[in-house]
């Protein structure tokens, strides 16, 4: 886990300009399909593996981040997450 506090990992993350800032947790080897979201999103990885590809990039390829590793998946770009053996915590920003 990183140094941070969920506190204050929420307030950095709001501190980037995001207004609904949430943290979030999967279980081990949780999977979400291909999707996208409206508005640009971010994920700050508080604990555990994240893995992340975007299937309609011209060559696609997964990478994997932990802790203390923002994430920045940009509006309607459509991406697939698998989360690590551990699970994942990450605070959202929206």
């Amino acid at each position: 886990m990183t140094s941070k506090s969920r506190g204050e990992a929420e307030a950095e993350v709001a501190s980037w300009g995001f207004d609904n800032v949430f943290t979030w947790s999967d279980g081990p080897n949780a999977y979400y399909p291909p999707h996208s979201h409206r508005g640009l999103t971010t994920h700050l990885i508080l604990k555990g593996q994240l893995t992340i590809t975007y299937p309609n990039d011209e060559k696609p390829s997964k990478q994997t981040f932990g802790p203390g590793t923002r994430v920045d998946v940009d509006a309607e770009r459509k991406h697939e997450v698998w989360m690590g053996s551990e699970g994942c915590t990450y605070v959202i920003g929206e």
